[in-house]
């Protein structure tokens, strides 16, 4: 099974080649990686430049991040299809052979696992962790999502059901999986470990601002889908992340 890994990036020379290198450094051999970049300015395409045929690369100006994953997901050769942004990397070298045995074993479509988040300033520093935990559909009424930085899934799904809507600018992976999963109902398998080490913050959660724009968002993710969640639904999402203040793996 191939598993093709991209990564959208913009002026991200100060940690993208931590991302690449972790990439790399995974013990699965049937592993495609690509980098698609909106046309950086501070160095970035030099760095990309240096890793040579190890990774797949273009760098173009682009509609959005969401614009930016469909190139992607377009490039990639592989079955599953699987993302890690310019300022993550994975915790060990063992993330995709991981991912790949729990396709096998399971033959779903897609999977998701865990996430710890450190303090940009000392990576050494979790500061949160989202335990995803074992999938129920009925979730998503409560405010649950799967953790989108470490959700794989086949590139048959994005052939059959679409890609991600380019107008979103924070909750593209919501819809995404939401349309995925709780509409078109494929299956899914949790993988109960640590799949990736994000840098905390990120566009939606960085300020009240985009907090708001990202609830509005979401309520959005419902409708287009034709989809009614429960009054609370769209309040419990963000409430939810509370727990994972207290939670270090």
């Amino acid at each position: 099974m191939k598993i093709s890994i991209i990564t959208v990036s913009f002026n991200s020379a100060a940690t993208i080649r931590q991302t690449i290198e972790s990439v790399l450094a995974q013990d699965y051999p049937a592993l495609e990686y690509i980098v698609v970049d909106g046309a950086s300015k501070d160095g970035t395409v030099e760095i990309l430049k240096s890793f040579g045929d190890k990774i797949r690369f273009i760098s173009e100006p682009d509609k959005g991040i969401y614009d930016a994953m469909n190139k992607g997901v377009k490039m990639a050769t592989g079955e599953v299809i699987g993302t890690i942004g310019g300022d993550d990397f994975y915790p060990n070298n063992q993330v995709i052979s991981n991912v790949a045995k729990t396709f096998l074993q399971y033959q779903t479509d897609a999977i998701y696992g865990d996430i710890q988040f450190i303090n940009p300033d000392d990576i050494y520093t979790i500061v949160r962790y989202w335990r995803a935990g074992e999938y129920s559909r009925e979730n998503w009424l409560n405010g649950w999502m799967p953790p989108h930085p470490c959700f794989y899934i086949k590139k048959a799904a994005f052939e059959k059901y679409g890609y991600f809507v380019t107008d979103f600018t924070c909750s593209g992976d919501y819809e995404f999986m939401l349309r995925m999963l709780y509409k078109k109902h494929l299956t899914v398998q949790y993988l109960p470990l640590t799949l990736m080490t994000m840098r905390n913050g990120g566009t939606s959660t960085a300020s009240l601002k985009h907090r708001y724009r990202a609830n509005m968002e979401d309520r959005r993710a419902w409708r287009i889908n034709n989809l009614k969640p429960h009054w609370y639904t769209l309040w419990m999402k963000p409430l939810s992340k509370i727990a994972q203040l207290f939670k270090k793996g």
